[in-house]
């Protein structure tokens, strides 16, 4: 082989390298993602940032109150919040996969067309009785027939 096609199957591999998929760049196929949801990610943020203040700052507390060496507070504060932070992780992705789950339900039931038997509005004896829906029609056909 000649150094020019050397070179031109070392460079495809390198295009490949290149193409890594993004934070959140999920495939649909793969079914329903908490990652990929939008407001899921964000919440989880949160969740995390605020499980690891809470825990960091009710272990300082506790260890100030029961009179602990400074040292020792703060290592049992650091991984307090490191405990709480994973902790508040697990419980909201916990509850977020319930609710893209739930959302998905609801979506597919919003697509379907509603049962007349638990829509008493919508069953079909209900629109025998109802009355007309443009209530001045009847009134001009009988003003016009007179």
């Amino acid at each position: 082989m000649s150094k020019k096609a050397d070179k031109g199957e070392k460079g495809e591999g390198k295009k490949d390298k290149g193409k890594k998929k993004g934070k959140g760049a999920g495939d649909a196929a793969a079914g329903p993602s908490v990652a990929a949801h939008p407001r899921a990610s964000y919440q989880i943020r949160r969740a995390k940032g605020w499980g690891g203040l809470i825990g960091f700052g009710a272990a300082a507390y506790v260890s100030y109150k029961a009179g602990v060496p400074t040292f020792d507070l703060g290592m049992r504060a650091l991984i307090a919040g490191i405990v709480g932070y994973m902790l508040a992780w697990a419980c909201a992705v916990t509850v977020w996969r319930q609710l893209v789950l739930a959302e998905l339900r609801a979506a597919l039931e919003r697509g379907k067309t509603p049962n007349a038997d638990l829509i008493p509005a919508r069953a079909p004896a209900a629109n025998n009785n109802a009355p007309a829906v443009n209530a001045e029609a009847p009134v001009a056909e009988a003003a016009t027939a007179s």
